[in-house]
């Protein structure tokens, strides 16, 4: 069993990690995953209701939809489907506003913004605030919350798909039943 896992050696942690394998290429999730950029919810914090994606500014949501692509083509290179850090940054938007965060979400939020300001020529991130690099700890967290951002977008696609289904056999079924004569009447 050995034989057939690949190991290498993680030189921030100095332990041994299995690599996966590859997974098999699935056209369906590709192409659904190409349709999810465009027609994918940007997932926002907003328990209370005030915090709407209305306060996601509109470049933003643009790079959000360039992103996306752009992860789509990582991931057929072979990388992990995640969430963006543009989404990322979308989804901390409203959280700033709603409440205070502790030490290791602002240096996240704060990394993201700096990462994603830095692809936008007319945005600049003062050196006062700038973080360019996290620690083990947060990079883990921030991994998770795109890794959640994407499973969150997963399930509202396939809701959405099960509602259309759910539509089309009810459509079928009245069809049906219009087409076919009631032999008796109760």
């Amino acid at each position: 069993m050995e034989k057939n896992l690949e190991l290498f050696k993680d030189a921030n942690l100095g332990i041994a990690v299995p690599k996966e394998k590859p997974k098999p290429f699935n056209l369906d999730k590709a192409i659904e995953d190409l349709a999810g950029v465009f027609c994918d919810p940007i997932i926002v914090y907003g328990p209370s209701g005030w915090a709407t994606p209305d306060m996601i500014p509109p470049w933003l949501r643009e790079r959000i939809t360039m992103d996306r692509l752009l992860m789509n083509l990582r991931h057929s290179q072979g990388e992990e489907m995640t969430g963006t850090d543009s989404e990322a940054l979308a989804y901390m938007i409203p959280v700033s506003f709603e409440h205070p965060m502790g030490h290791d979400w602002s240096q996240i939020y704060l990394h993201l913004a700096t990462k994603v300001m830095e692809g936008e020529p007319s945005k600049v991130i003062p050196d006062d605030i700038r973080v360019d690099k996290l620690d083990r700890g947060q990079e883990a967290d921030l991994r998770h919350l795109k890794c959640w951002l994407y499973d969150q977008k997963v399930k509202h696609r396939s809701g959405a798909r099960s509602e259309m289904k759910k539509e089309r056999a009810e459509e079928a079924s009245k069809k049906r039943k219009e087409a076919q004569p009631e032999l008796f009447e109760f």
